[in-house]
């Protein structure tokens, strides 16, 4: 594929508000992961809030969306200049020709969880209850273009885990067919029981914080999260290189053996880029801690890419954002990329040996050229994204 300029970009997740902050976390090996405290979800757990969310306030002409999905949206939107890089490629080529392309898993869900526990004496939702608003899957989406004032196609992708990283494929194909000029793409995801409560069933949810690729892992640490990339078929020192994705469906909810759905979806993204696995300098892993997971894609990275290429999972530091992981994680490359730097895992204690890859638990200035960023979903939906800086 023809290598698309990733001109803004920006994420808002447990460890930081903007880019800046979330680099400093990475940096400092600090994550921002806690114990649970909600009140409405009193699990044995470790979660990952965005402080200062829930205090956002829409404006009025969108006041029928507000929810705890909606409010991430928002603060992610008005970080690092991206509201106004947005509002610029609109001059440039018409508010009709931008398109928009979301990631979710559950969208503005917690507000039908609330409107659930106020029902009325008789069974029915209350009066002020909006699901076509707040819940519904394009909520945000919708949110999101109205809110930056585009008219151009808009898609939600809900794909589990894979969700905000399959973004990235959909708005290139868009792009590629001449339906739009630019594409924000993105992600946001946000507490709710339904996933806290879900994951804790299938019994995924670690007690302790979670540990990617250690060797004592126990599970996952959910977290929530915001972020956005633009899309241009321009020139900047960032760029979307490629893609692969795969439905491997070799379980409902757990990962092939060997990760075989996971090693296809990475070698689609070396081929769309016209690269090799030697031109890869670092891997941000999905790695969220599950035992299964962090081994078959452990196993498939090496099957790859050998001891060479330095991996590590974020999830540490921001948690499992879910259907905004894909996007987190594609900013934290992108960052790793403008900043020379490689990020480690901080929780990681003991690295699982099993897992074969070259995991390195320890952040580090690194000259990077090319970086790969993996996401893997429920159901086998699998998604490999490569970024690079311009020749």
């Amino acid at each position: 594929m023809k290598p698309l300029a990733v001109t803004a970009f920006t994420t808002t997740n447990p460890a930081g508000i903007g880019n800046a902050a979330t680099l400093a976390a990475l940096r400092e090996g600090r994550t921002g992961l806690v114990p649970n405290t909600l009140d409405w979800a009193p699990i044995a757990c470790w979660v990952g809030q965005v402080p200062g969310a829930a205090r956002i306030a829409l404006p009025e002409a969108l006041r029928d969306y507000d929810c705890a999905n909606t409010r991430l949206a928002l603060l992610a939107l008005e970080q690092d200049g991206f509201r106004d890089a947005v509002a610029r490629a609109v001059q440039r080529v018409g508010a009709h020709r931008v398109g928009v392309f979301l990631g979710t898993t559950t969208s503005g869900i917690r507000s039908t969880e609330i409107a659930y526990a106020h029902r009325n004496p008789d069974g029915s939702l209350p009066a002020d209850f909006r699901y076509d608003t707040c819940h519904n899957m394009d909520a945000t989406t919708e949110l999101v273009r109205r809110f930056l004032g585009v008219s151009g196609p808009s898609l939600t992708i809900s794909t589990a885990c894979s969700s905000s990283a399959k973004v990235f494929a959909a708005a290139e194909r868009y792009l590629r067919a001449g339906l739009v000029d630019a594409a924000v793409v993105g992600g946001v995801d946000t507490l709710c029981q339904t996933t806290l409560y879900g994951f804790n069933a299938l019994q995924l949810v670690s007690e302790d914080v979670c540990r990617p690729y250690d060797a004592a892992r126990k599970g996952l640490t959910i977290g929530e999260a915001g972020g956005f990339a633009l899309l241009e078929d321009s020139e900047a020192a960032l760029q979307l290189l490629g893609y692969g994705e795969t439905c491997d469906a070799h379980h409902m909810s757990t990962p092939h053996p060997e990760g075989a759905g996971a090693r296809l979806a990475m070698i689609g993204a070396l081929e769309a880029a016209s690269l090799d696995a030697n031109a890869i300098d670092y891997v941000n892993l999905h790695g969220t801690a599950s035992p299964a997971n962090d081994l078959a894609e452990g196993r498939a990275v090496h099957d790859l890419f050998g001891d060479r290429v330095p991996c590590s999972s974020t999830k540490g530091v921001t948690g499992h954002t879910l259907g905004a992981a894909g996007i987190t994680e594609a900013v934290i490359s992108l960052l790793a990329l403008e900043a020379g730097f490689r990020p480690g895992s901080p929780t990681t204690r003991s690295v699982d040996e099993a897992t074969r890859c070259r995991f390195e638990p320890t952040g580090a200035e690194a000259k990077l050229q090319r970086v790969m960023s993996n996401s893997f979903g429920f159901g086998g939906n699998n998604c490999a994204l490569v970024f690079g800086r311009a020749s």
